[in-house]
């Protein structure tokens, strides 16, 4: 018997085609939405594969009020899980205008939507961006926000307008906010494939191991870190998705509110990543030393004990799963 009908929007994106494979795997049925402007409609045939099921998708995008509202009233949805927003922090600089339209008009229509349907279920994905990054790590949920970036300021003001509809309805809602995603599904079926120039670590990796780039630039030698180089919380993305469920069933168990850090709570250097990759792969990352980049910082590590204590959720795949799975992806892409 099916739990409900779930709302994705950004069903074939990177985090949305794994979130929607875990729905399923816990007895969800899903409805997902995409205008495929950052995702490719191929990901779509491979979640059917791999899900051995057909899956209702929705053409369209998340400021299309009229899509929206034929889709709530077609299907009886429940909750919703709310992907769909653009995500490169370098690009948001140069294109801020339309990072607030795409994150936060589209964030609005979707929770009005969800309102006037009467779906009270709410997980936003959200960003450690939101975060003042210059604070000792590791940071918890109450550490000092700031948004340094259109990017970070566009899931910040989605978070703001959450809880503001939570205090005017019965909205109960869950802010995830993520560190630093990696990996892919372990068949290698799908995974994260940027378009254009990649601005995550990971598909770099990849790329230069497949040679489909020379060599990787590490930037900044000089932190105060155990070798120099900059500290991430990175987190295998099936972790990520499973969050999402755990997140979700609390919130349809009539839990209020919910705002958590995703990550594993332990941080690896930029060059403990390249050395996990090639000692899982086999394979050489060629690498130089590059001056730091304006307004990165030293390290950026989760606090998750929030996590596990409201939603019984703990990160479980390590740091050799997240390198074999991404080049597993990469290979399959054909990198």
């Amino acid at each position: 018997m099916t739990r409900g009908t779930i709302l994705v929007t950004g069903a074939a994106g990177y985090l949305g085609s794994h979130t929607v494979l875990a729905l399923w795997e816990s007895g969800f049925e899903v409805v997902g939405i995409d205008d495929y402007s950052n995702s490719e409609r191929s990901v779509v045939s491979r979640i059917e594969a791999l899900g051995q099921r057909a899956l209702t998708m929705i053409e369209g995008n998340v400021r299309d009020a009229d899509c929206l509202a034929a889709t709530f009233g077609r299907f009886n949805i429940v909750g919703a899980v709310h992907f769909a927003a653009r995500k490169s922090i370098e690009e948001s600089f140069a294109e801020s205008l339309s990072y607030y339209d795409v994150n936060v008009a589209g964030t609005l229509t979707v929770l009005q939507q969800c309102q006037r349907a009467g779906v009270n279920a709410f997980v936003f994905s959200s960003s450690a961006t939101v975060y003042d990054a210059t604070q000792p790590s590791p940071v918890d949920e109450n550490s000092r926000l700031l948004g340094a970036s259109p990017y970070g300021r566009s899931k910040l003001i989605g978070e703001r307008m959450l809880r503001d509809a939570a205090q005017a309805s019965g909205l109960r809602y869950a802010i995830l906010r993520y560190f630093n995603p990696v990996g892919a599904h372990p068949s290698g079926s799908i995974g994260e494939n940027p378009r254009g120039k990649p601005g995550n670590l990971m598909p770099v990796v990849c790329r230069v191991a497949a040679s489909r780039q020379s060599q990787l630039s590490v930037f900044g030698n000089d932190y105060s870190t155990m070798d120099g180089t900059g500290v991430r919380d990175f987190v295998h993305v099936q972790d990520v998705a499973e969050a999402h469920v755990h997140a979700l069933e609390a919130l349809l168990q009539d839990r209020e509110t919910l705002c958590l850090n995703i990550g594993t709570g332990s941080g690896t250097s930029v060059l403990t990543l390249i050395d996990a990759f090639e000692r899982a792969n086999g394979v050489r990352v060629p690498h130089v030393i590059a001056p730091r980049r304006h307004g990165d910082v030293a390290a950026m590590v989760a606090n998750v004990g929030e996590a596990a204590r409201s939603i019984g959720w703990r990160a479980t795949r390590n740091l050799d799963a997240m390198c074999r799975d991404a080049w597993r992806f990469a290979q399959t892409l054909g990198c």
